[in-house]
Protein backbone atom coordinates (compact mmCIF):
# COMPACT_ATOMS: atom_id res chain seq x y z
CA UNK A 1 0.00 0.00 0.00
CA UNK A 2 2.88 2.33 0.82
CA UNK A 3 4.59 1.91 -2.08
CA UNK A 4 1.37 2.32 -4.43
CA UNK A 5 0.42 6.11 -2.58
CA UNK A 6 4.30 6.32 -3.25
CA UNK A 7 4.35 5.82 -7.00
CA UNK A 8 0.99 8.01 -7.38
CA UNK A 9 -1.80 7.53 -9.94
CA UNK A 10 0.47 7.30 -13.01
CA UNK A 11 0.08 3.42 -13.10
CA UNK A 12 3.92 3.12 -13.42
CA UNK A 13 4.42 0.71 -10.80
CA UNK A 14 2.25 -2.35 -10.17
CA UNK A 15 2.28 -4.69 -7.50
CA UNK A 16 1.11 -7.95 -6.60
CA UNK A 17 1.77 -10.37 -3.96
CA UNK A 18 4.39 -13.36 -5.33
CA UNK A 19 5.70 -16.33 -3.22
CA UNK A 20 8.65 -17.93 -5.38
CA UNK A 21 8.21 -21.13 -4.00
CA UNK A 22 4.29 -21.33 -5.30
CA UNK A 23 4.19 -22.16 -9.11
CA UNK A 24 0.80 -20.86 -8.79
CA UNK A 25 2.27 -17.37 -7.53
CA UNK A 26 4.52 -17.30 -10.46
CA UNK A 27 2.01 -18.15 -13.08
CA UNK A 28 -0.19 -15.14 -11.70
CA UNK A 29 3.22 -12.69 -11.64
CA UNK A 30 3.66 -13.74 -15.71
CA UNK A 31 -0.03 -13.31 -17.05
CA UNK A 32 -0.18 -9.87 -14.83
CA UNK A 33 3.00 -8.75 -16.93
CA UNK A 34 1.58 -9.83 -20.05
CA UNK A 35 -1.56 -8.06 -19.24
CA UNK A 36 0.42 -4.67 -19.21
CA UNK A 37 3.22 -5.32 -21.54
CA UNK A 38 4.55 -2.13 -22.73
CA UNK A 39 5.12 -1.37 -26.55
CA UNK A 40 9.09 -1.83 -25.69
CA UNK A 41 7.86 -5.45 -24.41
CA UNK A 42 9.81 -6.99 -21.23
CA UNK A 43 13.34 -5.95 -20.28
CA UNK A 44 14.42 -7.05 -17.00
CA UNK A 45 13.78 -9.97 -14.20
CA UNK A 46 15.60 -8.90 -10.98
CA UNK A 47 15.51 -12.60 -8.57
CA UNK A 48 16.10 -10.76 -5.04
CA UNK A 49 14.07 -12.98 -2.79
CA UNK A 50 16.26 -14.90 -0.06
CA UNK A 51 16.11 -15.50 3.60
CA UNK A 52 19.08 -16.66 5.95
CA UNK A 53 19.79 -18.35 9.16
CA UNK A 54 23.06 -19.20 11.32
CA UNK A 55 23.30 -22.72 12.31
CA UNK A 56 26.05 -25.42 11.77
CA UNK A 57 25.46 -27.79 9.60
CA UNK A 58 24.04 -30.70 12.57
CA UNK A 59 21.65 -28.04 13.99
CA UNK A 60 19.41 -27.56 11.24
CA UNK A 61 16.84 -30.17 10.15
CA UNK A 62 16.01 -31.48 6.90
CA UNK A 63 13.14 -29.40 5.98
CA UNK A 64 15.39 -26.26 6.79
CA UNK A 65 17.43 -27.17 4.37
CA UNK A 66 14.73 -27.73 1.96
CA UNK A 67 12.76 -24.16 2.68
CA UNK A 68 16.50 -22.51 2.04
CA UNK A 69 16.67 -24.80 -1.32
CA UNK A 70 13.46 -24.02 -2.08
CA UNK A 71 13.35 -19.99 -1.75
CA UNK A 72 16.87 -19.28 -2.23
CA UNK A 73 18.01 -21.14 -5.47
CA UNK A 74 14.77 -22.77 -6.78
CA UNK A 75 12.44 -19.59 -6.49
CA UNK A 76 15.06 -17.94 -8.40
CA UNK A 77 14.87 -20.86 -11.27
CA UNK A 78 11.28 -21.17 -10.95
CA UNK A 79 10.71 -17.37 -11.81
CA UNK A 80 13.39 -17.05 -14.56
CA UNK A 81 12.11 -20.17 -16.03
CA UNK A 82 8.45 -18.55 -16.27
CA UNK A 83 9.43 -15.52 -17.98
CA UNK A 84 12.34 -16.88 -19.88
CA UNK A 85 10.27 -16.79 -23.14
CA UNK A 86 10.00 -13.02 -22.74
CA UNK A 87 13.45 -11.92 -22.21
CA UNK A 88 14.58 -13.75 -25.20
CA UNK A 89 11.96 -12.20 -27.44
CA UNK A 90 12.57 -8.72 -26.46
CA UNK A 91 16.63 -9.14 -25.66
CA UNK A 92 16.49 -8.25 -21.83
CA UNK A 93 18.02 -8.75 -18.69
CA UNK A 94 17.99 -10.90 -15.83
CA UNK A 95 19.79 -9.96 -12.45
CA UNK A 96 20.50 -12.27 -9.66
CA UNK A 97 21.04 -11.91 -6.09
CA UNK A 98 24.58 -14.19 -4.31
CA UNK A 99 26.67 -13.12 -2.16
CA UNK A 100 30.35 -12.91 -1.46
CA UNK A 101 29.22 -15.79 1.18
CA UNK A 102 28.93 -18.21 -2.36
CA UNK A 103 32.73 -18.33 -1.97
CA UNK A 104 33.15 -18.98 1.72
CA UNK A 105 30.93 -19.31 5.03
CA UNK A 106 31.02 -18.04 8.45
CA UNK A 107 28.92 -19.55 10.82
CA UNK A 108 26.01 -19.77 8.08
CA UNK A 109 27.30 -22.75 5.52
CA UNK A 110 23.23 -23.15 4.41
CA UNK A 111 22.89 -19.68 2.74
CA UNK A 112 26.65 -19.88 1.48
CA UNK A 113 25.05 -23.47 -0.05
CA UNK A 114 22.38 -21.69 -2.08
CA UNK A 115 24.46 -18.85 -3.19
CA UNK A 116 26.88 -21.01 -4.51
CA UNK A 117 24.49 -22.88 -6.52
CA UNK A 118 23.01 -19.59 -8.00
CA UNK A 119 26.48 -18.55 -9.19
CA UNK A 120 26.81 -22.00 -11.22
CA UNK A 121 23.04 -21.60 -12.38
CA UNK A 122 23.51 -18.04 -13.77
CA UNK A 123 26.90 -19.56 -15.52
CA UNK A 124 25.47 -21.93 -17.50
CA UNK A 125 22.32 -19.30 -18.16
CA UNK A 126 24.59 -16.55 -19.21
CA UNK A 127 26.51 -18.62 -21.96
CA UNK A 128 23.80 -19.84 -23.32
CA UNK A 129 21.45 -16.50 -23.30
CA UNK A 130 24.17 -14.93 -25.23
CA UNK A 131 22.87 -16.07 -28.88
CA UNK A 132 19.48 -14.07 -27.92
CA UNK A 133 21.25 -10.86 -26.74
CA UNK A 134 19.86 -11.55 -23.57
CA UNK A 135 22.75 -10.25 -20.44
CA UNK A 136 22.46 -12.17 -17.13
CA UNK A 137 24.42 -10.71 -13.98
CA UNK A 138 25.14 -11.35 -10.88
CA UNK A 139 25.48 -9.23 -7.67
CA UNK A 140 27.36 -9.85 -4.89
CA UNK A 141 27.19 -8.43 -1.63
CA UNK A 142 29.22 -8.14 1.18
CA UNK A 143 27.79 -7.73 4.99
CA UNK A 144 24.91 -5.39 4.80
CA UNK A 145 23.01 -7.39 7.42
CA UNK A 146 21.76 -4.14 8.93
CA UNK A 147 20.52 -2.65 6.16
CA UNK A 148 18.54 -5.50 4.97
CA UNK A 149 17.29 -7.13 8.01
CA UNK A 150 17.58 -10.07 6.06
CA UNK A 151 19.09 -11.97 9.54
CA UNK A 152 17.96 -11.26 12.54
CA UNK A 153 20.16 -11.48 15.69
CA UNK A 154 20.86 -15.35 16.75
CA UNK A 155 19.51 -16.14 20.10
CA UNK A 156 21.80 -19.10 21.32
CA UNK A 157 18.99 -20.39 23.85
CA UNK A 158 16.40 -20.47 20.69
CA UNK A 159 19.21 -22.60 19.08
CA UNK A 160 19.77 -24.93 22.05
CA UNK A 161 16.06 -26.01 22.51
CA UNK A 162 15.87 -26.48 19.32
CA UNK A 163 18.68 -29.10 19.22
CA UNK A 164 18.44 -32.66 19.05
CA UNK A 165 19.48 -35.24 21.60
CA UNK A 166 22.20 -35.92 19.78
CA UNK A 167 23.46 -32.79 19.08
CA UNK A 168 23.22 -31.31 22.52
CA UNK A 169 25.41 -34.85 23.62
CA UNK A 170 28.51 -33.35 21.47
CA UNK A 171 27.95 -29.37 22.46
CA UNK A 172 27.17 -27.64 25.33
CA UNK A 173 25.43 -24.26 26.11
CA UNK A 174 28.60 -22.30 26.71
CA UNK A 175 29.65 -23.50 22.87
CA UNK A 176 26.38 -21.95 21.07
CA UNK A 177 26.51 -18.67 23.03
CA UNK A 178 30.33 -17.97 21.88
CA UNK A 179 28.98 -19.03 18.13
CA UNK A 180 25.91 -16.89 18.55
CA UNK A 181 28.13 -14.06 20.09
CA UNK A 182 30.38 -14.61 17.18
CA UNK A 183 27.88 -14.42 14.38
CA UNK A 184 25.79 -11.42 16.22
CA UNK A 185 29.01 -9.37 15.98
CA UNK A 186 29.28 -10.01 12.21
CA UNK A 187 25.77 -9.14 11.63
CA UNK A 188 26.17 -5.86 13.97
CA UNK A 189 29.76 -4.81 11.62
CA UNK A 190 27.05 -4.84 8.48
CA UNK A 191 26.77 -1.96 6.02
CA UNK A 192 23.86 0.43 6.68
CA UNK A 193 24.69 1.59 2.76
CA UNK A 194 21.98 -0.48 1.11
CA UNK A 195 21.39 1.83 -1.93
CA UNK A 196 25.07 0.59 -2.81
CA UNK A 197 23.68 -2.43 -3.40
CA UNK A 198 20.71 -1.20 -5.49
CA UNK A 199 23.14 0.78 -7.63
CA UNK A 200 24.24 -2.00 -8.94
CA UNK A 201 21.25 -3.53 -9.68
CA UNK A 202 20.45 -0.36 -11.31
CA UNK A 203 23.89 -0.56 -13.34
CA UNK A 204 23.01 -4.68 -14.14
CA UNK A 205 19.50 -3.19 -15.30
CA UNK A 206 20.64 -0.10 -17.67
CA UNK A 207 23.98 0.37 -18.82
CA UNK A 208 25.39 -0.35 -21.86
CA UNK A 209 27.74 -3.10 -21.16
CA UNK A 210 26.88 -4.40 -18.16
CA UNK A 211 29.37 -6.66 -15.81
CA UNK A 212 28.89 -10.23 -15.27
CA UNK A 213 29.22 -9.82 -11.50
CA UNK A 214 29.04 -7.06 -9.30
CA UNK A 215 31.14 -7.31 -6.22
CA UNK A 216 29.83 -4.46 -3.87
CA UNK A 217 31.45 -5.34 -0.35
CA UNK A 218 34.44 -3.51 1.85
CA UNK A 219 38.26 -4.18 0.90
CA UNK A 220 38.35 -6.73 3.42
CA UNK A 221 35.89 -8.76 2.45
CA UNK A 222 37.28 -8.68 -1.17
CA UNK A 223 40.64 -9.78 0.09
CA UNK A 224 38.72 -13.14 1.47
CA UNK A 225 36.90 -13.83 -1.63
CA UNK A 226 40.57 -12.77 -3.66
CA UNK A 227 42.52 -15.39 -1.19
CA UNK A 228 39.59 -17.96 -1.46
CA UNK A 229 39.68 -17.99 -5.23
CA UNK A 230 43.53 -18.10 -5.73
CA UNK A 231 44.83 -19.94 -2.42
CA UNK A 232 44.82 -23.11 -1.62
CA UNK A 233 41.93 -24.60 0.03
CA UNK A 234 44.30 -25.56 3.53
CA UNK A 235 44.88 -21.68 3.18
CA UNK A 236 41.51 -20.53 2.95
CA UNK A 237 40.57 -23.03 6.03
CA UNK A 238 43.40 -21.60 8.30
CA UNK A 239 41.89 -18.28 8.02
CA UNK A 240 38.70 -18.81 8.99
CA UNK A 241 39.29 -21.35 11.65
CA UNK A 242 41.69 -18.43 12.84
CA UNK A 243 38.56 -16.03 12.84
CA UNK A 244 36.37 -18.87 14.59
CA UNK A 245 39.00 -19.52 17.29
CA UNK A 246 38.45 -15.79 17.99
Amino acid sequence: RRLQREAGGGGRLRILRLDVTRARDVRAAKELVLSHLPERGFWGLVNNAGISTFGETGWLSMETYEKFADVNLLGSIRTTLAFLPLLRKYKGRIVFMSSIIAYFTLGNGIYSMTKAAIEKFCDALRLEMKKFGVQVCIIQPGNYARSTKIQPPVSAEEIWSQLSEEEKAVYNKEYVQERANFFNSILSEGSTNGNEVVDAMVDALTSPAPKARYMVAKLKEKALVFVCALFPTVVMDSVLSYALSK
